[in-house]
């Protein structure tokens, strides 16, 4: 199992069991809760964290969630998520890897691309090309995307509550030291993975990929609607790679971690985007923060190359699947995570949902709990056009998860 990177998993539980000592014989923690800042703040005392916890639950009562009572969130309340300590992990449990995780590659054997890597793909092997790519025609556009569709992998329960406790541990820290600062600036490096030229064969344009990071700076400022971040985004380079066998990239490939080990460059804090031409229907996947310390040459997000601004893939090519997909990045799981358990995606500000929306369904409510659906949550699955921000909390937790993982 991967540990803190500045303190460990042992101090994460012990801090925890810490704040847990606070618990009432109803099971709840006992206090109020601290108001985050506009841009989603650490709380401001130790004693904020909020959260219930259960030696064993009741399966009768996992069966009604318990969520805020109010629909529009309080601004007073509390925008820590519940940590829940229903289980408890095993310390030499080791974290599931993210897809096309492998044992650290040889450097000097990844960095030689394989054999079928070709400066000048011959048009009569495109033609016939098994594997979904594109036409080597770069006048000709790829398909259309049958519906938005992420390869990030879940985290398992037991996954989800080592997190959690060390975002805890975060909390109670930054309560008792110095604020995180307020402007985190996060270098991009863009690795534009193509067959050959023109965009039809995924050898997008530099203006595509400026407008890109124009989405994700006005995303994260809350400039669309959404709550406000203390992230920016700065482009620090671009690299193009002409290669047949990686351009057909599928999550958890063979493919994939050749791609990574070659291309990336920086440390956590460094956001690695490859665009590709992703197979299985995918727009995009991406790794969590808490997989960095045990596989590091696998962090980063990938996107279907006709997702970027201006690509092909509509509904779906405004860039709002890099929003999503760098909301993975930053620890955020799906508004449907968990469908309508009462933990669901570990933000107590996203009511409750039982499954994905793909058709900006207004009004859509799909557990009993307080609150419609997050439509426009951009994690959830609706296209471009209706995404349009994260809630507090979800600004609050990438913060946190920043301050644990990647700074």
């Amino acid at each position: 199992m991967p540990t803190n990177r500045r303190w460990g998993y042992t101090s994460a539980l012990a801090l925890t069991l810490f704040a847990t000592g606070l618990v009432g014989a109803g099971g709840c923690v006992v206090g109020g809760a601290a108001e985050g800042d506009e841009h989603g703040a650490v709380p401001d005392h130790a004693n904020d964290l909020a959260g219930e916890v259960m030696a064993d639950p009741d399966p009768e009562e996992q069966a009604v969630p318990k969520r805020p009572v109010d629909a529009d969130p309080d601004p007073e309340e509390q925008l820590a998520p519940k940590v829940p300590t229903d289980a408890d992990p095993d310390p030499e449990e080791q974290l599931t890897p993210p897809p096309g995780a492998m044992a650290d590659p040889d450097p000097e054997e990844q960095t030689t691309p394989p054999a079928e890597a070709m400066a000048d793909p011959d048009p009569e092997d495109q033609n016939n090309d098994p594997s979904g790519g594109y036409s080597i025609d770069p006048s000709t556009p790829p398909p259309a995307p049958q519906g938005r569709s992420c390869g990030t992998a879940d985290l398992t329960r037991a996954e989800a509550l080592i997190v959690e406790a060390q975002l805890a541990e975060t909390r109670l820290l930054e309560a008792a030291n110095a604020a995180p600062p307020a402007v985190i600036v996060i270098p991009v490096a863009f690795h534009v993975i193509n067959k050959g030229a023109g965009v039809g064969n995924g050898n997008v344009t530099d203006q595509m990929i400026h407008d890109q990071m124009e989405v994700l700076n006005e995303s994260y400022a809350g400039l669309t609607g959404g709550a406000p971040t203390r992230f920016q985004f700065e482009l620090l380079s671009i690299d193009r790679v002409t290669n047949a066998d990686w351009y057909n990239m599928g999550a958890g490939s063979l493919q994939e971690t050749e791609a990574k080990s070659a291309l990336r460059v920086g440390g956590p804090e460094t956001l690695n985007i490859y665009t590709a031409n992703l197979l299985g229907g995918l727009l995009g996947w991406a790794t969590f923060p808490s997989y960095y310390e045990q596989f590091p040459h696998e962090d980063g997000v990938v996107l279907l190359h006709s997702s970027l601004p201006g690509g092909s893939a509509a509904p779906y090519n405004l860039g709002d699947t890099g929003t999503h997909e760098v909301g993975h990045w930053m620890h955020l799981f799906h508004t449907f995570q968990g469908g309508c358990d009462k933990y669901n995606d570990y933000v107590l500000d996203t009511p409750a949902e039982a499954s994905p929306d793909f058709n900006c369904t207004a009004g859509r409510d799909t557990c009993s709990a307080a609150g419609l659906d997050p439509i426009h949550n951009f994690m959830d699955y609706s296209d471009d056009e209706c995404l349009n921000g994260f809630s507090p909390g979800q600004a609050e937790r990438m913060l946190t998860a920043w301050q644990t993982y990647r700074r």
